[in-house]
């Protein structure tokens, strides 16, 4: 079949010269070069096949008509201009696996791999990827650093550990060499994937292929097994680092001391901090001591903290905000506030401005032992500093207001909170909620919610049970009723507690109906709880709780516990709910810990 290349008049910036180019006859194409702005710079004649390729295998059902012609021109780097013409992923392998199976041009180019497997694997077609990795070795060649950092953790992300882990072992048995970053980057993501035991296997397997190591890398692996709490595997890698070829450095052994602090072995970090002043190429650093110290004062033992601090001081190194807002905070929460304020004094000395977090852990202390007054003047000195108010502190502030019976301040605090630019969470409005409930104007607590409501912030479980109970307490069946529907709507599952509450209200008030649609709603719950394999944190803490003589409902993370006294037969139909001595506020804080926040 004879095909001519069509004569068209171009721009002249995109032709050098003007000439006709003919793909199968003779044309002289020594000198006609076209420039496109995707294909680069090829012969013309190249262009105008490379052109008609695209168009011939793009619309043609049939290629076999057009084997003589393509094997007569198709040449390896034509292949590549071919493909990376192509605008689909899907398309580049079917051209390339045509021209390996049909015209058995098996000496194509790294860049027609490299673009082949990076347009792949950035749409998902994994499986046709491999294919091509494996028909790049079969013509011997390997990829680069970059390529191979890109295929192993597109793999990884796509959750084929297996093909990662098979190209790794591949460039390492072949004496190829790995940059560290291709092994960080996989090892990142398998932890991020809760992976860290593949990883290790990974790890280990590598070290048997002579695969050296460098510390960042290490470091990587054991701050991973630190956070899954596995410690002492952690301690086995620490041990074996010196095997490896490799050597600890400070922020190894600062990564072991924040697994241990974090899983309360603060006695077993102290030892390691002996270990590590002993060593001769460096010394703790303020990193390692205010982990220790952060260690001690979450488990309340502030003297061991102090002492430690003392000791910091004396090898020379100074304290940053951090050490002084740990044991702030700790101070504060052990109800020790003339310590706390004695290193707030002393943080000041030293030239460290305070911080958000420094004013909240103060104000939290004085609402912890009673002193409302001192709490809101720290606040308004907060302010003359013009330091913003975190989430957290608009949470120890409503929290503490309402403890102390001050709905009204709690109140203006949302409307800070509201004006302050901050996305809200239902915990901080939970506490008022629950406090005009209890003190009977449901009406304000509604207002409450509709405020939290405007600021796209949605109720939760907690949220809609205070209110239910509250209605129902004030005997507004009715919009108790609306409101555990608008609870279902908007795919909140109610508990027991619950749901048993407004039964007995709605049976009281002579609808059984009603009670039994709401006892339906709730075996629904249980139903989908008993088949779900996994449970939030939150959800295996607040649902599926039996019903007994006393229910006890530990709110998370408003701390808020209900305590329900169900009586017999005899006295329920009057009394009831009367002996609901729901939201009580057990003595804690009833805001999340500033760790929880962070955590989160």
């Amino acid at each position: 079949m004879h095909l001519q290349a069509p004569m068209e008049n171009r721009d002249s910036d995109r032709i050098r010269k003007n000439r006709t180019g003919c793909i199968c006859g003779q044309a002289d194409d020594s000198i006609d070069v076209i420039v496109w702005e995707d294909m680069g710079s090829i012969r013309r004649a190249e262009a105008w096949f490379v052109k008609i390729a695209c168009t011939i295998f793009v619309r043609s059902n049939s290629l076999d008509r057009f084997l003589g012609y393509f094997s007569k021109h198709l040449t390896p780097s034509l292949v590549y201009e071919v493909v990376n013409k192509l605008n689909f992923p899907n398309l580049r392998f079917k051209f390339v696996e045509f021209s390996r199976d049909k015209l058995h041009i098996n000496n194509h180019s790294y860049w027609t791999y490299s673009l082949l497997l990076r347009s792949l694997c950035q749409s998902d077609l994994h499986n046709s990827a491999k294919l091509v990795y494996d028909w790049m070795r079969c013509d011997g060649q390997f990829p680069d650093n970059w390529l191979l950092g890109f295929l192993v953790s597109s793999y990884a992300l796509a959750g084929r550990f297996d093909i990662s882990k098979e190209l790794l072992v591949d460039v390492q048995c072949n004496d190829v060499g790995v940059n560290a970053v291709v092994y960080n980057d996989l090892f990142n993501i398998l932890i991020k994937q809760n992976r860290v035991g593949g990883a290790i296997v990974l790890f280990r397997e590598l070290i048997r292929l002579q695969y050296r190591p460098v510390t960042y890398t290490v470091n990587i692996l054991m701050r991973g097994l630190c956070r899954a709490g596995e410690i002492n595997e952690a301690f086995k890698l620490l041990e074996d680092l010196r095997s490896f070829g490799c050597e600890p450095d400070l922020i190894t052994y600062n990564i072991m001391l924040h697994g241990l602090c974090r899983f309360r072995e603060v006695d077993r970090a102290r030892g390691l901090l002996n270990e590590v002043c002993l060593k001769r190429g460096f010394g703790p650093d303020v990193v390692s001591y205010t982990t220790l110290i952060s260690g001690y004062c979450k488990l309340s033992k502030m003297e061991e903290a102090t002492l430690l601090f003392d000791e910091m001081i004396r090898s020379g190194i100074e304290p940053n905000i951090f050490t002084f807002n740990a044991l702030i905070d700790g101070f504060g929460k052990f109800g020790d506030m003339a310590s706390a304020l004695a290193m707030y004094e002393k943080m000041l000395v030293c030239g460290c401005p305070p911080d958000v977090a420094t004013f909240t852990s103060i104000i939290d202390g004085y609402f912890r032992v009673g002193q409302v007054n001192r709490s809101m003047e720290m606040w308004q000195e907060m302010n003359e500093r013009n330091i913003a108010a975190s989430l957290y502190t608009f949470s120890v502030l409503v929290s503490g207001l309402c403890n102390n019976n001050r709905l009204c301040g709690a109140h203006d605090i949302l409307r800070l909170l509201n004006q302050s630019g901050i996305v809200p969470r239902p915990f901080i409005y939970n506490p008022v909620i629950d406090g005009y409930c209890k003190s009977g104007n449901v009406d304000k607590a509604n207002q409450i919610v509709a405020e939290m409501e405007i600021k796209r912030c949605k109720p939760d479980k907690l949220t809609y049970t205070i209110l239910i109970i509250g209605h129902c307490m004030k005997g507004r069946i009715y919009e108790a009723i609306g409101i555990f529907d608008k609870m279902l709507a908007a795919g909140c599952a109610p508990d027991e507690i619950t749901v048993n509450n407004l039964r007995s209200c709605l049976l009281k008030a002579g609808m059984p109906g009603e009670a039994a649609r709401v006892k339906k709603a709730l075996g629904q719950n249980l139903t989908m709880g008993t088949s779900s394999s996994k449970k939030s944190y939150h959800e295996s803490t607040n649902a599926d709780m039996p019903v007994a003589v006393i229910y006890i409902c530990i709110a998370i993370p408003s701390k808020i516990l209900l305590i329900v006294f169900q009586l017999g037969d005899r006295f329920r139909d009057n009394v009831h709910l009367r002996f609901w001595q729901y939201l009580e506020r057990s003595k804690s804080h009833s805001s999340p810990s500033q760790h929880d926040m962070d955590a989160g």
